[in-house]
């Protein structure tokens, strides 16, 4: 059986223009003719034309899918392994891809001001828009979210990257009290929940002790909270939430 350029064209969703080209290139070119001198296409043309779109929509010039196609040492199995290949790495790439627009699409409704490319450099793995709805559930209503929002939205990357840094030496210096066995009622730990409330205060919002002591009970007891701190020491929440209580009886009375 054989098809006319037409036939083939509307199988194929490509115009007529196309399929002369590549016969007038030497890529594809038909098997047969008819007793008129019309292109007829066989079957074997059409494989070589599906294996043609697939490299097209995989990037490839014509010329260098003329030259994977007619490369003699390969056959059309080895063809289909590759464009599996190819395709599943381009499956992963467009996944990446559309997690990074998402991801820029909730930073901009947190009002996040950066790139996806510098979002992943700043947060890595993490995810604050994961934490939004609960903030906003227990917070949405008070200045302190406001005037976080407000200052959030101005920060760029190198704002956000010192934010991580100083906030991650927080963090870093309790999970090594933590490992050290420093009672979370030690001078050491407490003074560690004092950095991690002025932290909170410079960069998001004026923290009081009443306010310190809600995060760190969150902490625990949201549990995408607790994964943060516990994927960095096993105890580390719980240990955050009790030094911040006994910093807050200390100080803040």
């Amino acid at each position: 059986m054989s098809y006319t350029v037409g036939q083939v064209a509307a199988f194929a969703s490509v115009t007529v223009r196309t399929l002369h080209h590549y016969d007038e290139i030497g890529l594809l070119t038909p098997g047969e003719r008819s007793h008129a001198g019309y292109r007829r296409y066989t079957e074997a043309d059409l494989d070589r034309l599906q294996q043609i779109l697939f490299y097209r929509e995989l990037g490839f010039s014509l010329e260098e899918i003329t030259a994977i196609l007619d490369d003699p040492a390969v056959d059309p199995v080895t063809h289909l392994r590759r464009q599996h290949e190819l395709l599943r790495g381009r499956i992963d790439r467009l996944r990446d891809m559309l997690a990074a627009v998402e991801t820029a699409m909730e930073a901009k409704k947190m009002g996040i001001s950066l790139t996806p490319g510098e979002r992943f450099e700043v947060f890595g793995d993490f995810r604050p828009e994961e934490h939004e709805p609960e903030a906003e559930r227990r917070w949405g209503d008070s200045d302190a979210y406001r005037e976080s929002r407000r200052r959030t939205a101005a920060y760029g990357k190198a704002d956000w990257l010192e934010l991580k840094r100083e906030g991650g030496a927080v963090v870093e210096g309790f999970a090594a009290c933590l490992a050290e066995g420093v009672p979370a009622t030690d001078a050491r730990a407490t003074a560690l929940a004092e950095r991690h409330r002025e932290h909170i205060s410079r960069w998001f919002y004026a923290c009081g002790y009443d306010i310190h002591r809600g995060l760190a009970d969150m902490y625990v007891a949201d549990p995408r909270f607790a994964a943060t701190y516990e994927a960095v020491a096993e105890g580390l929440a719980a240990y955050i939430r009790d030094a911040v209580h006994a910093n807050a009886d200390e100080r803040g009375a």
